[in-house]
């Protein structure tokens, strides 16, 4: 079953805030992100019954192996659009905004084309 576009996003804050610091907490999760601790304490819950996400007895979260493969698919989506949008002369903050919106809509297909146009365009 595909996640929405606000679990993705989720997981990828937890998978940024992990590579920060070894304990990320669902508070971690809420400052960063901008939201009530109930709307993160809700999502956490369907990231765990998913399998995306642990939670130990401490309340920190890991992200499980299938959490990490949805966050790092992401997360290279994000980096690798943010990085053409700059490239072609967007403002860098505006770049990262819309390439959080298009990591979540963008077709595999379409992204691995951008991916091998920026590989084949950017050599030596």
């Amino acid at each position: 079953m595909p996640l929405h576009e606000s679990a993705e996003m989720y997981i990828e804050t937890i998978y940024r805030l992990s590579q920060e610091s070894n304990f990320v907490r669902s508070i971690d999760v809420a400052e960063n992100m901008g939201y009530s601790k109930p709307s993160v304490s809700r999502a956490v819950s369907l990231l765990k019954q998913g399998g995306y996400l642990l939670m130990d007895k401490d309340g920190f979260l890991t992200l499980t192996d299938a959490g990490k493969a949805v966050a790092k698919k992401i997360y290279e989506r994000h980096t690798v659009l943010s990085g053409l949008l700059i490239s072609l002369g967007v403002d860098e903050k505006i770049a990262a905004q819309d390439a959080c919106r298009i990591e979540h809509v963008i077709s595999d297909e379409s992204f691995a084309a951008v991916k091998r146009y920026l590989d084949k365009n950017h050599e030596g």
